[in-house]
């Protein structure tokens, strides 16, 4: 049985999306970083490497960025760069590169279930990534970023997501800087909702497609605040984490290629 949970999200507005939208937060460096925002102070690395409007010189694991992260964040929410919705409610995204779609649904996920290995991974953890986004996760008090999940394709789940798109105008619709088109639906029919949690609970696991790290520090996160919780109920927030959840039938796997280096100094790919 899979939990899913509506959620009240912060989210960009509809005519700043484009600014906020940012690449995710290990594709680049600091420096990268520093040469991608210099003239946009409403990019998302703020918040997600916000090492960037420190001095040059700060280790980017010194607290003093998870510190700067989340006072970025609130920024960006006190000038409404960054709106909350007022209802608990389940998104749709969609995403196209390259002619090829595919199409998520976005809410929160359990920590049991990932605990229990209901959120299958794939790959091992670096212990100086997940410390990172722990600080991050517990300083910002929140998932700046959704986990990459997949499920087996389900016919009943795609007709209700397909629907919905269909009879309902997006909250946002841009093309970024890479050339990829998104679009983000609300769904905030408790009835609809209420199938989709239901169809969700008829599944035995999701898998991890990306967001190990992620994955890893928001249990972990839950693991301290529960310990610091005197009347822990299993319903607060904390024990739940930010997932897209994709039908595996519409995902692409890109190939990521590494430098191996062999003793005598040569390198292949």
């Amino acid at each position: 049985m899979i939990v899913l949970k509506p959620f009240k999200a912060i989210r960009p507005t509809k005519e700043l999306a484009p600014k906020v939208a940012a690449l995710p937060y290990d594709v680049m460096d600091s420096q990268e970083a520093r040469e991608m925002t210099k003239n946009n102070p409403y990019s998302f690395l703020h918040v997600d490497k916000a090492e960037i409007d420190l001095d040059s010189n700060i280790d980017p694991y010194d607290l003093r960025v998870y510190e700067k992260a989340k006072e970025n964040l609130k920024s960006m929410m006190d000038d409404e760069i960054l709106i909350k919705d007022s209802k608990e409610s389940l998104y749709v995204y969609k995403q196209v590169m390259n002619g090829k779609e595919q199409i998520g649904l976005v809410g929160c996920v359990s920590v049991e279930d990932y605990m229990n290995n209901r959120i299958k991974k794939h790959e091992n953890t670096i212990k100086e990534k997940q410390k990172d986004r722990t600080n991050h996760v517990y300083y910002c008090n929140g998932n700046t970023g959704p986990i990459f999940l997949t499920y087996r394709s389900r016919e009943d789940i795609n007709r209700i997501i397909e629907d919905w798109i269909d009879n309902n105008i997006p909250v946002c619709d841009f093309v970024s800087e890479d050339d990829i088109a998104h679009k983000v639906w609300i769904i905030d029919d408790n009835e609809v909702m209420e199938k989709l949690i239901g169809l969700f609970r008829t599944l035995d696991s999701l898998y991890i497609a990306d967001g190990h790290h992620r994955a890893a520090a928001a249990a972990e996160v839950a693991k301290m605040r529960k310990g610091k919780e005197p009347d822990f109920t299993g319903k607060e927030e904390f024990n739940y984490f930010l997932g897209v959840l994709f039908p595996h039938d519409q995902l692409y796997v890109m190939d990521y290629n590494r430098v191996v280096k062999d003793l005598n100094g040569h390198s292949s790919t």
